[in-house]
């Protein structure tokens, strides 16, 4: 039976559908697993000839309870969220220039957290219609690219959630800001911080989390890979690419893996698979020129500097979240160290670790770091000699093994989007470029809606609520008045009903902002 608790140690023993549904502990931590379950070597061969929806199952029933998710619902959340995906393998392997790339970007919005955030928008569903949060969520997210758009994928129509994401204005590439932007579900609001980057949308969203009030009030949701649904699909790729690398290569047994990696959770996914049993080697964590990681690595010392805006934006991130969960590990998962950890870098920016410790964070993972000059030619590289495109965000990946001398048939890069989606960067390595999918270049016809938002959390909060009540009085609306209209009952029509609920939200919503307005002058 495996439970969760919280990084920070005050919170323990929490279900799986408590620690999707609340994201964030109330302490602040992240919620980690308390045992970490195994796949025997005969399991491992018996997922050989499986689909990638039941493999996926088998791997993430290990953390998931029956009693949480029943075995049949599990496979059904699973199995429609791959549905979405252009292949059936899902994501494929392929073989370049000596090594595997594993391609992650088939899914609605061509970037690997489709693979997560399809099945945490079917998670979500199922457990508010089966009683949690009284039917209602509000999911609040930050994103440097990828995950904004791969969200409203995943919760785009979903009854009673809200979706509200925020990115930095100017910082992520035009495709990815239209792949938000365009969707016109009235659920989805898109809101771009004022001069700001993804670490202020992402403090935040924490900041939100840590208010208890407005998370009680609009029953706040994590989407970020700080809930750990995220991370928990994120495992399934490392499996299934597994398996095809030994199908392939009958000779290989361990299988190592290069992470473009950022917010530290896709790497993080594959450090899960390795303790489970997993025949994992090397797990490289891969950086632009934004590397705190890629320094804490080399030399022990995780410290936060200003963000370069890069052609990679989704890895423009200078403070990774998910390295929570892996500090708590390295700790012997010891909360109480792990919170005075986080309680010194918030105050003064910097941890630093060394001796032993940094010797096993070395041993966990290898590190390397590649700019901007480096990252094109190697675009440019793969397009010329192998007729194969990569992303900036990708391409940093495959750097990376080349760096370290490690390419061969048992590495593997992951492909964490397709190119299409940043063809201004891409386009200063090759011109022409490929033609782009249809899906990406007919957004630019499309209408957009999203909003300026300051960058404050009171701001941002007080911008959710009015958003949310006048999403809640449009349904209103919509279930009182059924096609054709009809008139209610004291002969005022349904239709007309409209504008006035509209109107009730909004001097709700007026109500709400005044209490705050004169909470904060106490």
């Amino acid at each position: 039976m495996v439970k969760y608790s919280s990084t920070r140690g005050a919170d323990t023993g929490e279900s799986f559908r408590h620690v999707v549904m609340t994201g964030l502990s109330p302490d602040g931590g992240l919620y980690v697993p308390e045992t970490i379950p195994t796949v025997s070597a005969e399991e491992l061969e018996s997922m050989r000839g499986m689909s990638y929806p039941d493999m996926a199952a088998a791997v993430m029933g290990k953390f998931v309870e029956e009693t949480d998710v029943p075995g049949t619902v599990l496979r059904d959340i699973v199995g429609r969220a791959f549905d979405s995906f252009r292949v059936a393998e899902v994501t494929p392997v392929v073989d370049v220039n000596g090594h595997a790339v594993l391609e992650l970007f088939h899914g609605p919005t061509f970037a690997f957290k489709d693979v997560a955030l399809q099945c945490l928008g079917n998670f979500f569903e199922y457990f508010l219609a089966t009683g949690s949060n009284d039917g209602r969520l509000a999911v609040l997210g930050a994103t440097s690219g990828d995950t904004g758009s791969a969200a409203i994928a995943g919760l785009r129509g979903k009854a009673g959630v809200d979706c509200i994401i925020l990115y930095p204005k100017g910082r992520v590439s035009e495709i990815q800001e239209r792949q938000m932007v365009t969707v016109p579900d009235k659920n989805i609001h898109c809101l771009s911080v004022e001069n700001g980057t993804f670490d202020d949308c992402q403090d935040i969203v924490k900041a939100s989390f840590n208010d208890p009030a407005f998370r009680a009030e609009v029953k706040l949701g994590a989407v970020n890979s700080i809930n750990w649904a995220r991370v928990l699909a994120q495992i399934t790729y490392y499996y299934w690419s597994y398996l095809r690398v030994t199908d392939a290569h009958k000779d290989v047994t361990t299988v190592s893996f290069s992470v473009p990696t950022g917010n530290f959770g896709d790497v993080l996914a594959g450090y899960y698979a390795k303790r489970m049993g997993l025949p994992v080697g090397d797990l490289v964590v891969a950086t632009n020129e934004n590397d705190i990681l890629h320094r804490f690595f080399t030399d022990g010392k995780y410290h936060r500097h200003g963000i370069n805006k890069t052609i990679s934006p989704s890895m423009d991130i200078c403070v990774s979240s998910n390295f929570e969960r892996y500090l708590y590990h390295l700790a012997d998962d010891d909360a109480q160290v792990l919170a005075g950890w986080m309680k010194s870098f918030e105050a003064t920016k910097e941890l630093t670790i060394t001796g032993d410790l940094l010797k096993k964070a070395q041993g966990d993972f290898l590190s390397a770091r590649a700019d901007t000059e480096q990252t094109l030619a190697l675009i440019k590289q793969y397009h010329d000699d192998f007729q194969y495109m990569l992303c900036p965000h990708s391409a940093v990946g495959v750097s990376a093994i080349h760096q370290l001398k490690l390419s061969g048939p048992s590495m593997v890069c992951l492909a964490t989007a397709h190119p299409a989606k940043f063809p201004e960067a891409c386009l200063r390595a090759v011109d022409p470029l490929p033609t782009p999918p249809i899906e990406l270049s007919s957004l630019f016809g499309l209408p957009v809606r999203n909003s300026d938002a300051p960058n404050d959390a009171v701001a941002v909060q007080n911008i959710m609520r009015k958003k949310i009540a006048v999403r809640v009085a449009a349904d209103a609306a919509a279930v009182a008045a059924p096609a054709g209209g009809s008139v209610a009952k004291g002969g005022r029509s349904k239709e007309g009903m409209v504008p006035l609920l509209v109107a009730a939200a909004v001097a709700a919503t007026a109500s709400i902002l005044l209490r705050s307005l004169l909470q904060g002058r106490k």
